[in-house]
């Protein structure tokens, strides 16, 4: 479903992503992991159309991301990191003008937002302003907007980043439940090691822009000679503190939008 080959950006001298390789299977929950400024924002970026590679060839659901942007975007949803909800209207709303900039049909639409509204439990909320939402209610909101039409593959960046522990539990109830009900291959970054223990099937590192290690968790503890996986990725990526690098600058409603067009 996803395969990077060769995959390298730089900017100008400094090499955020390094030569690396992944592939993701059809139907697949893949963890892809690294402290901060391992290269993760960047990747996902380039798997997402939203930067063009130094170097390399990627393809996502048969699309060759780099030489057909449109139809790539078609085949995947993402879940930001940071918001990207319009907090000045309803849940409906932001579902509503979703479907419209992806040129869902009326019809088409109307009946998909009932239904993954109903997913993630805030059918009751559709005609209540997001401006007025839990953190926990606008992430299951992110993630329904970001399933509304049929993506092959969703990407969440930190997508239970600042929830209660009973918050994390339902998100990745709703994630494991859609990847079981309709197919959807999830690739999703995390700090919470617990999170990926519970839900991945497999789990790539990256540390300093390069691939450290693939495989499943299992086959990571084993051969990191750890008892569990938060020791492996500390075992690998080494003990010291990572500054947080922030993001490049861009506005991630502005982001959505050019995603859609």
């Amino acid at each position: 479903m996803i395969e990077a080959r060769n995959l390298t950006k730089k900017f100008g001298d400094f090499i955020a992503v390094d030569n690396i390789y992944i592939k993701v299977n059809k139907g697949e929950v893949f963890a892809f992991l690294g402290p901060n400024g391992a290269g993760k924002s960047t990747t996902i970026k380039m798997l997402t159309t939203l930067l063009t590679p130094t170097s390399g060839d990627i393809f996502l659901n048969n699309h060759n991301v780099i030489e057909n942007p449109h139809e790539t975007r078609r085949s995947f949803g993402i879940v930001f990191q940071d918001p990207s909800l319009d907090n000045e209207l309803t849940a409906e709303e932001n579902m509503q003008f979703h479907a419209v900039l992806y040129g869902l049909k009326k019809d088409v639409y109307q009946k998909r937002i009932v239904e993954l509204l109903n997913l993630v439990e805030l059918y009751d909320r559709k005609d209540s302003y997001v401006k007025n939402f839990s953190g926990g209610m606008k992430r299951r909101l992110e993630i329904a907007r970001g399933l509304l039409h049929h993506p092959k593959v969703l990407f969440l960046d930190e997508p239970t980043i600042g929830l209660d522990p009973q918050t994390r539990n339902h998100i990745w109830t709703y994630i494991n439940n859609l990847n079981k009900k309709e197919n959807v291959t999830i690739f999703f970054t995390t700090h919470h090691m617990e999170e990926v223990e519970r839900i991945a099937q497999r789990v790539a590192i990256i540390d300093h822009g390069k691939i450290l290690i693939t495989g499943t968790i299992g086959e990571i503890i084993q051969k990191a000679d750890t008892k569990n996986l938060e020791d492996a990725f500390i075992s690998l990526t080494g003990s010291k503190i990572r500054e947080e690098t922030g993001n490049v600058g861009l506005n991630q409603m502005r982001i959505s939008n050019k995603l859609m067009r």
